[in-house]
């Protein structure tokens, strides 16, 4: 039978919430163990559908006490490892291998994954730039809401699995969300650590705080991210990382048993962007010939590319130079570019996130 999709109490929440009233359900029982995948339902009502709903993918793989996490993939549409991963581990995880519950949302935003595209092609809005939510907003609103205000507050751990979506090349990388305390943010560098990805960055979205990251930070979760490569495309060794990710970070919460498999490269450089000054944004509208390769390292004053007017050859290209000295985390995808497209970004040392004492699990 469904029931209403509304947040229960647990005994580990710190900043609980109340939700919204809405007319989000699923069928799936939260507090029932074994292995359910199925829908939450956002009821919409479009020209062709006047009583309809749109499915969005849940599932909860559950085995008596433990820690809760969330995990959720397909933010943007256009970003594919996260999915392909998280829908390995659903398929192949068996409760009796847990303890506690996973919750899991492999296309959390549904329609923008169906189109491959970063927005959603129902309202257009960036799902990742709406939080909290509106359950009286559009889908993607509606989609945020359901998540900040009814799965938010039964979770303990929250990782959300991206890549650089079209636009950007990223380095493979496990991303640590800066929290608004000084133990938040320790458990969370702790646990992005336990990910085992070659790169760790420091990313705060220039402070941005209309991310599911930030919102579930807010409501005191333990926050992991991850941005597996990009450029539209499936890459193989992002993947793997990936795969491998999600596994230890459930090891690390005590969920999944097992010891963490960390390679060699696990956290071989860990950075941190260090604000605006860490982005090159073009002010022209033309072609970018990237000249700095992804994960060079840079200086201050070097080139970093070129932007070249095709209809006005007369005109010479003009010249981005790097602002800082860094290291490049990411470069953009496409050739064309237009007056606030993102070319690079750099990002610096963070030797901070090492200096805990207590080893990571």
């Amino acid at each position: 039978m469904n029931k209403q999709a509304v947040a229960t109490d647990h005994d580990k929440k710190r900043n609980a919430i109340s939700p919204r009233r809405n007319s989000v359900f699923t069928a799936i029982d939260f507090d029932r163990d074994g292995k359910q995948i199925g829908y939450f339902h956002v009821p919409q009502s479009p020209h062709d559908d006047a009583w309809g709903t749109v499915q969005v993918p849940l599932a909860v793989v559950k085995n008596g006490a433990g820690p809760t996490i969330l995990i959720e993939a397909g933010n943007h549409g256009d970003e594919y490892e996260g999915p392909i991963a998280l829908g390995e581990l659903l398929r192949e995880i068996d409760p009796k291998d847990i303890n506690g519950r996973i919750i899991a949302i492999p296309a959390i935003n549904v329609r923008a994954v169906e189109a491959g595209t970063r927005t959603s092609p129902v309202d257009g809005l960036n799902f990742n730039r709406t939080f909290p939510g509106d359950f009286n907003g559009t889908l993607t609103s509606q989609i945020s809401a359901y998540v900040h205000d009814c799965l938010f507050p039964i979770a303990d751990y929250f990782l959300d699995l991206h890549s650089g979506g079209s636009s950007l090349m990223i380095l493979p990388s496990a991303i640590i969300e800066p929290s608004p305390t000084p133990e938040g943010h320790r458990l969370n560098i702790k646990a992005t650590l336990a990910f085992g990805a070659p790169t760790v960055v420091m990313v705060d979205n220039l402070g941005e705080t209309r991310t599911s990251t930030a919102a579930a930070n807010l409501q005191g979760l333990i926050v992991i991210g991850s941005e597996m490569a990009g450029g539209g495309l499936v890459s193989p060794d992002a993947l793997d990382i990936c795969r491998r990710g999600i596994r230890n970070v459930l090891k690390h919460a005590g969920i999944l048993k097992g010891e963490i498999d960390r390679p060699a490269d696990a956290n071989r450089r860990v950075l941190k962007v260090p604000g605006s000054e860490g982005y090159i944004i073009s002010d022209e509208d033309g072609v970018f010939e990237p000249i700095s390769l992804l994960g060079a390292v840079v200086a201050k004053g070097e080139i970093a590319g070129r932007i070249h007017f095709l209809r006005t050859p007369q005109r010479e290209p003009v010249t981005l130079y790097h602002p800082i000295d860094g290291i490049v985390f990411a470069k953009r995808q496409p050739g064309r570019v237009r007056p606030g497209n993102c070319c690079f970004v750099l990002a610096n040392e963070y030797p901070e996130a090492l200096a805990s004492e207590e080893p990571i699990r």
